[in-house]
């Protein structure tokens, strides 16, 4: 639990107490008393059996519908009228409702497409509620390549390299596995991992530059040694295929960042292939990333996820001021804060019966 509480940050805002109450086993243990088993990867994440989803969204809006739970869709909030009512806006018209307790669970800003937009940071700022501007996170960056890398290799996988980043407290990060080249830079597992630091980064100094490895099998003196073989006279291009097995976009990668005297020098060359620099100017919109930083900052609640100024409303989910890589973790916040607030609704409303249970 301490290794996945760390994906979280170093730093405990506030979401790793509401994660460890509702961990990655009671998680499962919730989902298998919905009628889904689960199994944990070669990977390490939780998957359902059927490697699907759905049976358990349905059994979950089963289970709730029995319980009383009223569901009403196409309904956007707007806000509260000036007695602290909720306001609506339907196809039809606009609700009104008054509420006892409301917990908000509206999502970050990184899918404006499926409805969340982050339009609720203003309707929070201007109940004086401290809200973090949304940033993207797991998401890619742009290099700004030339205008013949784009054209040649956007959308080509780089496989099986290491990426290493020193983020700006002088921690290295250092991690094997994929990238993808995109039209504008990079994405992928490796990159989406080190999005905090790296948008950071660029945010404060313009630009972040993190290390390939595009030989994570071979030291630095057996890549001198395989480019200094005395008997081999072959071009540089079949020389790096055939001993290096450094062919295509990989190739590619050290044409477009190193200088052409680089390339004809053996030391320097096998340095780059080693430690090749590529610089990050940007990372993509928010709108294309895969979640949001920023959001409702936790000193702004209680331990039940409460808006301190305003009783009875609780915040939950991406919403909340915290990130996190792919791979469950953002799931797991998210179910875990949820049933924090669903839980200080209860006690707020004088539920302890219920909050109990």
């Amino acid at each position: 639990m301490e290794a996945f509480l760390s994906r979280y940050g170093a730093n405990d805002n506030g979401i790793k107490s509401v994660v460890n109450s509702f961990g990655p086993k009671v998680l499962r243990e919730w989902v298998r008393n919905l009628g889904i088993e689960t199994f944990v990867g070669t990977s390490g994440r939780v998957f359902p059996v059927d490697m699907k989803a759905a049976p358990l969204l349905r059994a979950w809006v089963r289970r709730l519908r029995n319980s009383g739970v009223n569901f009403y869709v196409r309904h956007r909030w707007h806000g509260w009228n000036d007695a602290g009512e909720l306001r609506f806006v339907t196809p039809q018209d606009e609700r009104v409702i008054a509420t006892d307790a409301v917990v908000l669970a509206l999502g970050g800003g990184s899918w404006p497409r499926l409805g969340s937009d982050g339009a609720w940071t203003t309707l929070l700022a201007q109940r004086g509620i401290p809200v973090e501007t949304l940033r993207p996170a797991n998401c890619g960056f742009d290099v700004g390549w030339s205008e013949y890398f784009e054209t040649h290799f956007a959308g080509h996988p780089v496989k099986s390299v290491t990426v290493t980043h020193a983020d700006a407290s002088g921690r290295m990060h250092c991690q094997q596995g994929d990238l993808l080249v995109t039209r504008t830079g990079l994405e992928g597992g490796l990159i989406y991992a080190l999005s905090a630091p790296l948008r950071d980064e660029i945010a404060k100094t313009g630009a972040a530059v993190i290390y390939l490895d595009l030989a994570p099998g071979r030291d630095l003196s057996r890549v001198v040694s395989e480019l200094t073989h005395q008997r081999d006279s072959r071009s540089l291009t079949n020389r790096l295929r055939s001993r290096l097995n450094i062919k295509g976009v990989k190739a590619a990668l050290l044409r477009e960042a190193l200088p052409a005297l680089d390339l004809v020098n053996p030391e320097r060359l096998a340095g780059a292939i080693k430690s090749l620099p590529i610089r990050l100017i940007a990372p993509r919109p928010l709108g294309e990333a895969i979640s949001s930083a920023g959001g409702v900052t936790f000193e702004a609640l209680d331990e039940r996820l409460m808006v301190r100024e305003m009783p009875g409303m609780f915040c939950a989910g991406e919403m909340l001021d915290w990130e996190a890589p792919t791979g469950g973790y953002l799931l797991t916040a998210c179910f875990a804060s949820g049933r924090t607030a669903g839980l200080g609704a209860l006690a707020y409303l004088g539920c302890e019966n219920l909050s109990r249970r």
